[in-house]
């Protein structure tokens, strides 16, 4: 842990810099209108010509209009909208099935089978999650062809409701993204959307695997670095994790939490460039940050997808892994805080961190920036209950607030790296998001990475209920979930 520490300085000393050019263009705006004012004063008391008089507010104006002109050089980049899968009926899952299921797979033996229904218990996952048709079968399913039925029946239906829900023909995608972690064919998962959707032959395609739940927001962070390169075009990216191919059928414990709690889920998100769309977006993007602490090697090795004594594949998960999520978060909040907060959250972190450089504050306590002064929706990772408050509690976030993490895990399980779009769907159903506000994703994936993006609404976002995955259970909800 001494080389984590070590690394941790670097990264804090490196955004502390960040910091510090933040403040210092503070003061330079600040500086020059202050010496505009007191030049109009003296002119006014030494009774300057008018003409005299308006030199120093032109200059003034002049210098706002280049600042605008270099803040707003890049192109601005909305959301159209998005689609989340709803499984059918007869995919759920309750807990009962999920016990019945494994005890009958002839694969685990009764203490395996005992600490995964612990495990799903303590979660605090819900009774209508979903597996995929594979996985209901005894013996369950893994095969090669298992898997691309369930890209077909992950896939297929959001991206036919996201053409349908903005009136865009394939014809009309520029750029497509595709992020699964485990399942990763020959043709791609890009080809098997292309080729279903007769796509353009010079489209731009992307697959994105080993990124775990982080991978949705890093392909945000791709696309937007993409649309600043393609004028005029638009992107869709397609989101899902592929259970059949990450299913562990061993005993081994460190590599059953996959099991246990990740379900089926998926998501497409359509994005653009065009500036007309502004008209029909309902979001504009603020801000991507991207930060990872792989080159600490055991950060890079607490999870790992790994073969067991016996053979079997698994995504092994070290007893050590949340200390690497803690240190992965503190790292990513500095880098992301000097981006976004307030230059008086800025001021406050700065002094923070050169007394502890100085030795001055010698308490344990950590100062966390209040990032509700310039956010007020959050959207975390769901890897449970449990991690969720952990995390929440960490950002110094109220239950409200982190409502929307409790109930999508609650009701749809862990998707991976789609879980974040179920949020916004939750958020909007509600009727919680109004013009103005900002909407913080955060995607933390093993390795370890993070990956931030932040949305501003563009308009009140209202009767979205009937639009998304929650259209049949939203008034159910939030509901009391346990503190586990």
């Amino acid at each position: 842990m001494e080389a984590a520490g070590s690394a941790l300085n670097l990264h804090t000393s490196k955004y502390l810099m960040r910091h510090a050019y933040s403040v210092l263009f503070y003061l330079i705006r600040f500086s020059t209108f202050l010496s505009m004012i007191l030049m109009e004063a003296f002119l006014f008391l030494n009774k300057w010509r008018p003409i005299y008089q308006l030199l120093p507010l032109s200059y003034f104006v002049l210098f706002l209009v280049v600042v605008q002109r270099f803040l707003s050089s890049t192109c601005s980049i909305y959301m159209v909208d998005y689609s989340c899968l709803r499984p059918p009926g007869f995919c759920r899952v309750p807990l009962s099935f999920f016990v019945e299921l494994v005890s009958n797979a002839n694969i685990f033996n009764k203490e395996t089978v005992d600490f995964m229904a612990k495990i799903i218990t303590s979660s605090g996952q819900g009774e209508e999650t979903y597996f995929p048709p594979s996985l209901h079968y005894i013996p369950l399913r893994s095969h090669q062809q298992d898997s691309i039925n369930e890209v077909h029946m992950a896939l297929f239906p959001v991206m036919d409701d996201l053409l349908s829900k903005t009136n865009i023909s394939p014809a009309d995608i520029d750029i497509l993204i595709v992020n699964c972690t485990v399942f990763c064919p020959s043709p791609s998962l890009p080809s098997i959307i292309v080729n279903r959707y007769a796509m353009r032959d010079d489209i731009k395609t992307f697959h994105l695997s080993g990124m775990g739940c982080s991978a949705s927001s890093v392909a945000l962070t791709l696309v937007s670095d993409l649309l600043k390169v393609y004028k005029n075009s638009n992107a869709v990216i397609l989101s899902t994790e592929i259970l059949s191919a990450g299913w562990y059928p061993g005993n081994e414990r460190s590599k059953l939490l996959l099991n246990c709690t990740f379900r089926m889920g998926g998501a497409a998100i359509l994005l653009t460039n065009r500036n007309k769309a502004r008209e029909t977006s309902k979001y504009k993007l603020f801000r991507t940050v991207r930060s990872q602490i792989a080159s600490i090697d055991k950060a890079h090795f607490s999870v790992m997808r790994e073969e067991d004594s016996q053979g079997k594949l698994g995504v092994n998960i070290n007893q050590n892994f949340l200390q690497f999520v803690g240190l992965t978060l503190r790292s990513h909040i500095t880098l992301f805080g000097a981006s976004i907060l307030p230059i008086k959250e800025k001021l406050r972190y700065t002094l923070y961190v050169l007394k502890k450089r100085l030795m001055i504050n010698q308490s344990g306590d950590i100062y966390v920036p209040n990032f509700r002064s310039v956010i007020q929706h959050f959207c975390l990772p769901v890897s449970g209950i449990p991690f969720i408050r952990r995390i929440g509690s960490g950002l110094k976030l109220t239950e409200r607030e982190m409502e929307a993490a409790i109930m999508t895990f609650h009701r749809f399980g862990n998707q991976s790296s789609a879980a974040m779009w179920y949020e916004l769907g939750y958020m909007e159903a509600k009727e919680m998001v109004k013009q103005g506000d900002k909407v913080w994703q955060l995607g933390l994936g093993t390795g370890w990475k993070a990956a931030s993006v932040v949305w501003e609404c563009l308009r009140d976002l209202l009767d979205e209920k009937d639009n998304g995955p929650w259209f049949d259970c939203i008034d159910k909800y939030p509901i009391n979930s346990p503190r586990v």
